[in-house]
């Protein structure tokens, strides 16, 4: 339900409806676009068409808009922090990344070409319907097009767990009224050794024998220590 709250207070045109029969009711107090289908099923229906569940009773489907180019995006800009995200598949983490984009003011999120689409129905409900609200673009050719974000007078930080790395609460304290772009990367590998060269590193410290921490609670924790428009 919050995922389709979020459709219909974003632009993006929702198109149609498929709910449970039991579940009908649950539309009366949200205000539909008019002459929108909605489809009624019995739950076989349901599973039949979804294969497996999906859904807690209510599939919308949305249509897209099109995409605004990373240099339209940020010129209209007017926030302090913005996330740049490379090789983020998992859509999980990648609708984690736009919650917590939304919660801590990032202005907008960048993906590079291999990011999942995070328009999928799995970072949309992770995201609590965010990355409708959230702008994004992606980034190409990578990882040159970081420059771009150099250029629009952001200071690119990439966040890595190597020891080398300055701690994060040092870097934001030195950053604190500069524009700061969030640099992250997938678990696993993390951010390639190009991107790592254009960046100014930050570690979230940990206590000893643990290896790293998941893409977006690091996210999370470097967004407020950074903060953004809140």
């Amino acid at each position: 339900m919050l995922a389709l709250q979020a459709v219909l207070a974003s632009p993006y045109p929702l198109l149609s409806l498929l709910v449970l029969r039991r579940r009908l009711g649950s539309l009366e107090d949200l205000v539909l676009p008019d002459g929108l289908p909605v489809y009624v099923a019995d739950e076989d229906v349901m599973a039949a068409t979804t294969g497996y569940d999906v859904h807690r009773g209510l599939l919308g489907l949305a249509g897209r808009l099109p995409g605004a180019s990373p240099e339209e995006l940020l010129a209209r800009l007017a926030s302090r922090v913005v996330m740049v995200v490379e090789g983020v598949n998992d859509q999980e983490n990648l609708g984690a990344i736009f919650r917590n984009a939304a919660a801590f003011g990032a202005g907008a999120v960048l993906l590079d070409p291999t990011c999942s689409d995070p328009l999928y129905r799995r970072s949309v409900r992770v995201s609590l319907g965010h990355v409708l609200r959230v702008p994004f673009a992606r980034l190409s050719p990578w990882p040159a097009s970081l420059e771009l974000v150099r250029k629009w007078g952001f200071v690119p930080v990439a966040l890595t767990p190597s020891s080398q790395a300055e701690r994060i609460e040092v870097v934001s304290a030195e950053l604190q009224g500069s524009r700061v772009a969030l640099v992250v990367g997938a678990e696993g590998g993390g951010l390639s050794a190009p991107v790592l060269t254009m960046c100014r590193a930050a570690r979230v410290a940990m206590a000893g024998g643990v290896d790293s921490l998941n893409v977006a609670a690091a996210t999370a924790v470097a967004l407020h220590c950074f903060g953004g428009d809140r």
